[in-house]
């Protein structure tokens, strides 16, 4: 599998949105590494971004580790200063056997040093029955470790490992990349390099803005509550920043490689971001750990990058102090955020990242004290291509726990969404233009929630117009002063930096329904948002391969509840919805969707303030995908339809209650029809078919890369 990579970083300079867009839209920081869904390393307009996922993916091999002992286990505190040709994850069954002899381990020892030892004895037994010399590296969970080899490649050691009848996944260890109106004055005007429209995306939407999310008025409703923690997994943070003070909480390090690490040390408590650059000599360094990690230019060459300072970029879009007179106001308000750093120099490893994310919220991870402050809300401006793989089970559990996981979608041009985006019980979320239609970086699908604003410059030279304006630091390597991102020398632009749009709203939501679910809250986002803007643009398809099976872009274009998740952001509407105490939704009640069949859909409503009553129940069909036509105004508690063809259609439900003024919820659901033939599936639509009644319960129920411009992609 190839490495995982930021979010935000754009495929090589391509046309992105207009021919201005294309190489500002991608800024020129840290190039390819674990890719955060925000542009902010430098990739060359001649190479592509499928090359350099590949240089990536060819860096595993390069690594070297110090030789390893069969059952060896790294020390829990510790890092590896050294990294095997093979890197592996491994998750054994629930039933497995745990050896003989003097590999068993009795599971009456209590403590996390106990879950260490059996799943060294338990590797030890493999290791014997493949003829293999493991080495165990990270625990993660009571089933699953990091095990390493030397000697032979990741990919062919996960194939061995899968055919042991004591293992239910192995899968490689894949490398990841950073994806009321306050007196802030940044907030209403950027600083002397721009941008002009300062915090634009926090605005009420209006033109050319139209894909501002409305925090300004969701404020009027609430300014959040420091109760609420928003998790921000990246590459860490620099607490000294003035408009960061009194926000941050302690964290956690889960870097666990010394070269990655940067700091001299693998896990700590210290969160802190000591930078993540990459100097010419180790990117030209044959058989060095950044060997080629950056893009080269468009003679060929590797020139290094500087830090990128990702995650505090990420973590002031969230949480920077807010109405304090001085920089720019957060999405959040009070929100606090907890910084967990899980990316270093070229990115990190899927392993730490699922590590940090059951920390975050507030699972047990071996050998490390527990997380005293849970987050609600886990945001991964970061990501790689493939199937989500092994952060399922991390995502499951996390859901589980109640926390939700937002994460970005990707910037490869129209893609594509990678993983974790692309995992089932994950909010992703695509990037606009300011003017609403997809930027040309950001990636679509199915697998896309929600989209919100990613930057965008709009024109070829000056100031860039419409960057995301963040915090973030001057330093080229290590720290230097604290600072603002801008339109001209330091420019944010980038899916990862829609995402923590999203959390600080989910936050907002939270402080005023403490109690919501991450189901609910999504439900909720999506039932509020604003419909896609029709313009001149083409509209947006499901990613396309060409005969070659590679990936074909898709720049600009128009959004459809297909491929950009169900509408545009609006920050209001949703914690308005969270705030009535009134939640929709929409339950499929067909197991499997199929084209020419009828379809079940039932509409509930639950949370209704004791003393109020529904009052009235609307439907209305937001898009018929081409397979479902006609009215479902006439349906009530159930509604049935009828898809006349495989694809995807999206119905609305909302509700209002007899409270004066009324309350209203509302909510969207996307269902999915296969054909008549197939045996998979699930999820709805087509024709409507005769009324059925739908109480809508609102699907609220139950560097980052800079490019050459400086502009993240």
């Amino acid at each position: 599998m190839g490495p995982f990579s930021w979010a935000d970083v754009a495929p090589s300079g391509k046309a992105l949105s207009t021919q201005a867009d294309t190489g500002r839209e991608m800024s020129s920081s840290v190039r390819s590494r674990l890719y955060t869904s925000s542009i902010v390393f430098s990739i060359s307009p001649m190479h592509s971004m499928q090359a350099a996922v590949r240089v990536l993916a060819a860096l595993v091999a390069l690594f070297v580790v110090q030789p390893m002992v069969v059952g060896t286990a790294v020390a829990a505190g510790g890092a590896v200063d050294d990294v095997p040709s093979a890197r592996v994850i491994v998750k054994y069954r629930d039933d497995a056997v745990r050896g003989a002899g003097s590999d068993r381990v009795s599971i009456a020892h209590a403590g996390q040093g106990a879950t260490v030892q059996r799943l060294a004895a338990r590797m030890d037994a493999v290791a014997q029955r493949r003829g293999l010399a493991l080495r165990a590296h990270r625990a993660i969970s009571e089933r699953s470790q990091v095990v390493l080899a030397r000697g032979i490649d990741s990919e062919t050691l996960a194939r061995r490992l899968r055919a042991d009848p004591d293992v239910e996944f192995a899968a490689v260890d894949r490398r990841v990349r950073p994806l009321a109106v306050p007196n802030d004055p940044l907030h209403t005007l950027g600083g002397a390099d721009g941008p002009a429209v300062g915090q634009w995306y926090l605005r009420t939407p209006a033109a050319p803005a139209l894909s501002a999310i409305d925090a300004t008025r969701a404020w009027d409703i609430t300014q959040g509550s420091a109760s609420v923690i928003v998790a921000v997994l990246d590459t860490g943070v620099r607490f000294d920043h003035p408009d960061l003070a009194g926000k941050l909480l302690a964290g956690y390090d889960f870097v666990s490689t010394l070269p990655e690490s940067n700091d001299g040390n693998g896990r700590d408590s210290n969160a802190s971001d000591p930078g993540d650059w990459i100097t010419q000599q180790e990117d030209n360094s044959v058989g060095g750990d950044f060997y080629h990690c950056t893009s080269p230019d468009s003679l060929g060459n590797y020139n290094g990058a500087p830090s990128s300072w990702h995650g505090t970029q990420v973590a002031g879009i969230v949480g920077a102090l807010t109405n304090n007179g001085v920089g720019m106001a957060g999405t959040g308000w009070n929100t606090r955020v907890l910084p967990v750093r899980v990316l270093g120099k070229c990115g990190g490893y899927v392993s730490d990242v699922v590590i940090g994310m059951r920390w975050a919220a507030g699972l047990t991870v071996p050998n490390v004290a527990a997380n005293p402050n849970p987050a609600r809300i886990l945001n991964l401006s970061l990501g790689t291509e493939g199937d989500c793989g092994e952060y399922q089970d991390a995502v499951d559990d996390v859901v589980a726990a109640g926390a939700l996981v937002v994460a970005a979608a990707g910037n490869t041009n129209g893609h594509a969404v990678g993983a974790p985006g692309n995992c089932n019980g994950v909010m992703a979320v695509g990037g606009l233009r300011h003017s609403g239609t997809k930027v040309g970086f950001s990636d679509l699908g199915s697998a896309v929630s929600i989209s919100a604003p990613a930057g965008n410059c709009v024109n070829d030279f000056g100031p860039c117009l419409y960057p995301l304006l963040t915090t973030t630091n001057s330093g080229s390597q290590g720290p230097a002063s604290s600072a603002y991102t801008d339109g001209t020398n330091d420019i944010t632009v980038g899916t990862s930096f829609s995402a923590p749009l999203v959390s600080g709203v989910a936050a907002l939501m939270l402080a005023v329904q403490p109690t919501l679910t991450p189901d609910e809250i999504r439900g909720l986002i999506q039932g509020g948002s604003r419909r896609f803007p029709s313009t001149s643009a083409p509209a947006c398809t499901a990613p396309r391969f060409d005969v070659n099976g590679d990936p074909i872009d898709q720049i600009e274009c128009d959004c459809t509840t297909t491929t950009c998740g169900a509408g545009m952001l609006d920050a209001r509407a949703a914690v308005r919805s969270a705030a009535a105490g009134l939640i929709a939704d929409i339950v499929v009640n067909t197991a499997t969707p199929r084209a020419g069949q009828d379809v079940s859909l039932t509409a509930d409503v639950f949370r209704l303030i004791s003393g109020r009553n529904l009052s009235s129940l609307s439907w209305s069909l937001v898009d018929g995908g081409g397979i479902v036509s006609g009215s479902v105004s006439g349906c009530s508690a159930n509604c049935v339809v009828s898809p006349t063809g495989a694809g995807s259609f999206t119905v609305a439900v909302t509700v209002t209650d007899d409270n004066n003024p009324p309350t209203q919820s509302t909510v969207s659901r996307r269902v999915t029809v296969v054909s008549a033939s197939s045996n998979g599936g699930g999820g709805g639509g087509g024709a409507l078919g005769g009324p059925a009644y739908l109480l809508a319960l609102a699907l609220a129920v139950g560097a980052a890369w800079r490019l050459s411009a400086g502009r993240d992609a």
